[in-house]
Parts: C-alpha cells; structure tokens; sequence
C-alpha cells in the first residue's frame, strides 16, 4: 500500500476517534445549571450580619478617583466629604452582590441624609442602563446610582474581589472595610454607623 494512502488512512481513523471521544465527553457534562432566583439569592446562606467588620487602628488615607452618577454626570470620592460613607463595591454579575443590594438598600432608607450615605459604586462595564435596569428588577428605591464603567476604584482602592465595602470618615479617610457579602441593615451594623456618627465632627468649611 502507497505511504500517502496509509496516511490518508491513518488520518481518518485519528479524527473519527477524536470525534467519538468528544461526544462521550460532552454527554458526561453535567446539564445547564438553572437561573438563580432573586428570591434565593435574598436568602443565601452566605448573607449574615457583619460581626466581622474591623475598624483600623488607625485611620487610612484613600485616593480620591472620579466615576459617574445615574445621568452620566462626574462624581469623586472627594465630593462625599463632610458625609460618613459606606462604599461597596459591586457588580450586577456577582451574585453574592446582588444579594446583598436590598440591605444596602434598606441601610440608606434608614439612615441616608446629609450626615450618611450608601455609595454602592457598580464597575459593570456597561455602564449606567445596565445598573438601572438591575434596580428596577430588584425594586430599589433608596440607593442612588453609581457607575466606575472603566474600573478605577478597584485599583485606587486595594480591593481585591467583589463585594468590599468601606467605612469611610468624613475626612474622606478610610476607618475599615469587609470583604464578602453581609445584612448591612443588621442591627450590629446599624449601631456602628450611628456610633461614628454620633462621634464624628464635620470638617470645618
């Protein structure tokens, strides 16, 4: 038998064999996983108070980065100044975030205003239509929208994964963070905050 035709045969045996190999290997994969439920992800286990949120010894300096507001309008870390602020960093395609938006969410509600504020500062890279049409879905109301659609704060930030959240002083300085989702409106928490509140002074104007 000529060389080329054994290598012709040789060849067809190699890819029917490779073809068989891949059909059995996609039959032992396991079936598409279902959606998350909001319903489930609201009630992970993984969601609990933060007992484990750590004020530093010291306050640390934060530099300051810019990113956009609901209507795409410039907004920086800076401008939070004279506001106690928890910052969280998120993403609509994390799921332990979106978990843990509506106590955020409820956080705000609670204690939002001139002194306090929930800066849930989203890095999808699509921008603000992604991050409102999440809103909607999960029905927030309190949170304003924020968007780092270049992904900036992450690396001003130290933050390492998603979600991380900050106690920031009205200095701009930050007091601690927590890395992992938690209930932000659990009443350890809440008692924190207006704790710092309660002890911190406005900078002087």
């Amino acid at each position: 038998m000529p060389l080329s035709r054994k290598l012709l045969i040789a060849a067809g045996v190699f890819a029917a064999s490779m073809t068989a190999a891949a059909l059995i290997y996609q039959s032992r994969l396991p079936a598409e996983p279902e959606p998350i439920k909001l319903s489930k992800l609201q009630t992970s286990p993984a969601l609990k108070p933060v007992f484990g949120f750590k004020l530093h010894d010291k306050a640390r300096d934060l530099q300051d980065f810019q990113f956009v507001d609901g209507d795409w309008k410039a907004v920086s870390l800076a401008d939070f100044h004279g506001k106690v602020v928890l910052l969280n960093i998120w993403a609509t395609w994390c799921s332990p975030c979106r978990a843990e938006m509506p106590t955020l969410d409820r956080l705000q509600a609670e204690l939002g205003g001139a002194d306090f504020e929930v800066v849930a500062l989203s890095i999808d890279d699509g921008g603000v239509p992604v991050v409102k049409a999440f809103y909607e879905e999960l029905g927030l109301k309190s949170l304003r929208i924020y968007v780092d659609p270049t992904v900036t704060a992450p690396v001003r930030l130290k933050v390492l994964g998603v979600p991380t959240t900050l106690l920031i002083a009205r200095d701009g300085k930050e007091l601690g963070r927590y890395a992992g989702p938690a209930e932000w409106d659990s009443p350890t928490f809440v008692s924190m905050v207006r704790q710092q509140l309660a002890t911190s002074a406005k900078p002087a104007s």
